[in-house]
């Protein structure tokens, strides 16, 4: 029997089970209706905005098999090391002058070294004082001692995915686990910052393997849950790896909002090669976060696009001094 909005709500979203049943018998636009419908009770009509730096590029140990920055991969990209902080600087200015939220530095490899680390801190303390946004990190498996380094710099979010299942992550990367993942998630939280994790959905995962995801996350309390689409890429691992269709990518988007209300469900990777019907679809059933402009190895969705069709499904967007204030007041 399918449960009331309030239900749905009053229980603190779907279970693993009602999702399953949920993804295998409810009709897409059903079940599109009813989480659009969580998402106005739950979740504010603000829409909360990020953009991201590739701040050291390639050369990663990791045997990732969906990642162009592998070492164990025959993909192209830009290789370099550890941005300056000029150049971080001149990005974080751009983004908050775009009207973007948050600002994150994401860099290569395992974890950053002790001189990375403080390297990334001497920047955090410059953009922080001098261009006021909120600041976000993705730098591998850092200790708690490093994570509160950072912390006390400036770095208010610290972000690392889960990517997939618990149950199908060792067929994807071998060189660290989940495990190490969710300790590395948990230490930046006790260091004091906000965390941010999610994953890549069409990966050759099932949807019973993306609600254990789902459900992972909501047990972690993860609050930020960036959605990636694999966007397959020539000389890694699953470069054959066929597209995942777009009513698949609108159940996945539904099915996480009516298992984790109130959410930042925030599209990430991917999104680009996708008909504007599909993404408003998306927006008005769950989306209300999304990472704007370039990603890390792939093209992402022009910015003043992305405004407009946020702005046309219904939300107000956060501004830069907005969500900075946010922070001051945590």
């Amino acid at each position: 029997m399918e449960k009331t909005v309030e239900e749905i709500i009053a229980g603190g979203g779907l279970d693993v089970k009602d999702a399953i049943g949920y993804s295998r018998s409810m009709p897409l636009e059903r079940l599109l209706e009813l989480a659009g419908q969580v998402t106005r009770v739950c979740c504010p009509g603000t829409f909360d905005t990020c953009s991201i730096v590739n701040a050291k590029s390639g050369r990663c140990p990791e045997d990732c098999r969906w990642c162009a920055q592998s070492v164990h991969h025959c993909s192209k990209i830009q290789v370099y090391p550890l941005m300056d902080t000029g150049r971080l600087m001149k990005s974080a200015m751009m983004s908050k002058e775009r009207g973007i939220g948050r600002f994150s530095i994401v860099t290569s490899g395992k974890r950053l070294s002790p001189s990375e680390v403080e390297s990334v801190c001497r920047s955090a303390e410059v953009i922080t004082r001098e261009c006021g946004i909120y600041l976000c990190l993705s730098a591998g498996l850092l200790s708690f001692g490093e994570l509160s380094r950072l912390h006390s710099a400036g770095i208010c979010r610290y972000h690392c995915n889960l990517e997939s299942s618990p149950s199908y992550f060792g067929e994807l990367c071998t060189t660290h686990t989940q495990a190490q993942k969710i300790e590395t998630l948990k230490a930046a939280r006790s260091a004091g910052m906000e965390i941010c994790s999610g994953g890549i959905i069409g990966m050759g995962e099932t949807m019973e393997q993306r609600i254990e995801l789902a459900s992972t996350l909501k047990s972690l309390g993860v609050k930020s849950i960036p959605l990636n689409i694999l966007s397959p890429i020539k000389g890694t691992a699953l470069e054959s790896m066929p597209l995942l269709p777009e009513d698949e990518i609108l159940r996945t988007v539904a099915i996480f909002r009516l298992m984790m209300p109130p959410v930042r469900l925030r599209f990430a990777g991917g999104r680009a090669r996708l008909p504007e019907k599909t993404l408003m679809a998306a927006f008005r059933a769950g989306i209300n976060a999304a990472i704007l402009g370039d990603m890390l190895t792939t093209a992402g969705a022009e910015v003043d696009a992305d405004m407009s069709r946020i702005k046309a499904a219904g939300y107000s967007i956060l501004s830069p001094d907005e969500v900075y204030q946010m922070k001051n007041e945590n």
